[in-house]
């Protein structure tokens, strides 16, 4: 099994880079930084919102692989932690940028290699803001709400192909990206980063965050045979999420 995972330097991505590669796969992974990345992996620097980089990593994929069977197209940024009116439009289209359009040309440039050997499966990462709103993170939740309708459409249109694509959506995740998330909710609702963390937690019925090895083994089950019929889905990675709003 050939994987190429977008943003897999760190955190999610590289969780999934690990647990495919414990199942026996070939590794691939972008990121602007893949200093951490192992000897036995593939790895390029590349700005998944750039689709002059985009075209050349897939062209080298074609090369080295001849093909791909799974795509993770998880590249993605908080984006601004701030009321609607005071986004600056620099920063919706930064957030959007990456998360959304990322996304896109991941599948852009990955479907011809899928379509030419009749398989594949691409996951792309959501996130439980792409279900519910999410007060104060506009640019993030618009992004990811797209995520999961280009998903769809994916699924439609590459399914005839024997391609599978569907939207994986982490809930809180552990990490430091979420410390971020944390501070900065913190500082604009006036609570403690503690008090926004418990609200985070008790906002879901299993009353706990989730670590970026459950999105990872979730990628792995998508991108398996298991899964073979498994398509156009919308899978909450999140200990059910109850109240997306932390503050109540």
């Amino acid at each position: 099994m050939r994987v190429l995972i977008t943003a897999g330097g760190s955190g999610i991505g590289f969780a999934m880079g690990q647990a495919f590669a414990e199942a026996g796969a070939q590794v691939w992974v972008t990121d602007l930084d893949v200093s951490a990345v192992p000897d036995d992996w593939r790895s390029s620097t590349v700005d998944a919102s750039s689709e002059s980089a985009m075209a050349a990593l897939f062209q080298e994929v074609e090369t080295a692989w001849g093909g791909l069977d799974v795509l993770c197209a998880n590249a993605g940024i908080a984006g601004p932690t701030a009321a609607v009116e005071d986004v600056a439009l620099k920063d919706w289209k930064a957030c959007v940028s990456v998360n959304l359009e990322g996304a896109f040309l991941a599948a852009k440039y990955a479907a011809p290699l899928m379509k030419w050997q009749g398989s594949g499966a691409m996951v792309l990462t959501s996130s439980t803001a792409g279900i519910y709103g999410y007060p104060n993170r506009a640019p993030y939740s618009a992004a990811k709400w797209g995520i999961i309708g280009l998903m769809k459409t994916l699924a439609m249109e590459l399914g005839p192909h024997g391609i599978r694509a569907n939207a994986i959506c982490p809930g809180a995740v552990e990490g430091p990206r979420m410390e971020g998330v944390l501070a900065r909710e913190a500082a604009t609702k006036g609570m403690t980063r503690d008090e926004v963390y418990e609200g985070y937690a008790k906002g879901t019925s299993m009353r706990s965050f989730v670590e970026a090895r459950d999105v990872a083994n979730m990628a792995v089950f998508l991108g398996s045979d298991a899964a073979r019929l498994v398509s156009g889905q919308v899978i909450a990675v999140d200990g059910h999420t109850e109240n997306p709003d932390p503050k109540v």
